[in-house]
């Protein structure tokens, strides 16, 4: 007989394992016997809480998004002026935690298993929306609306490009060199409204 409360309790412990796999072996090329293993508990076990690996995945990444969220909610809470709020949304992509090793091959895999997987796509756009509605949202207070979007859409594109340009780089990356440059963009660009 299953223990009560213990679902939640294994689930974590699988969607952790994922990650940790996912990180161990650089794709999604792992099995569901050595997540569940990792995560000890049987591959029967994760079957019933998930159904497949692709579902097992899916919570992996739902995790790695919320806890992105959450860090970005962290910082903009407290803070009313939109530049500095900005300056927090750049700097929670680029945060510590989100340059582990397994969650930086977690996205990597993620962004690979969008182009197949009309789930991960959905979440893949979910996550793309919500970073474009906090940078328009900013960004709206300081200019216009067409300007507010185009500045997005170069700050949401440096932000991905230059994730993705670290996390294949084999050396530690310049993450405070890299956020310098973000937002020496979005000053620029501010700059230039300004001016018109």
């Amino acid at each position: 007989m299953p223990k009560v409360g213990m679902e939640p309790i294994r689930r974590d412990a699988l969607v952790s394992a994922t990650i940790a796999e996912i990180g161990a072996s650089g794709s999604l090329e792992v099995t569901v016997s050595a997540i569940a293993r990792r995560a000890g508990v049987s591959p029967a076990l994760a079957h019933h809480y998930f159904g497949s690996k692709d579902q097992i995945f899916l919570a992996a990444m739902r995790r790695i998004l919320s806890d992105f969220g959450s860090d970005v909610q962290e910082r903009l809470v407290s803070n009313t002026d939109p530049v500095d709020r900005l300056h927090g949304i750049i700097a929670a992509s680029f945060g510590p935690e989100q340059f582990d090793r397994e969650i930086v091959a977690a996205w990597l895999a993620f962004y690979v298993q969008a182009q197949k997987s009309p789930e991960a796509a959905r979440l893949l756009r979910i996550y793309a929306r919500r970073l474009d509605s906090n940078l328009v949202f900013n960004l709206r207070q300081l200019v216009d609306e067409n300007a507010a979007r185009r500045i997005a859409q170069g700050l949401s594109s440096m932000i991905d490009g230059f994730y993705i340009r670290h996390a294949l780089q084999e050396h530690v990356p310049d993450r405070e060199g890299t956020k310098r440059l973000v937002c020496e963009y979005l000053e620029m660009c501010l700059e230039k409204e300004r001016r018109k």
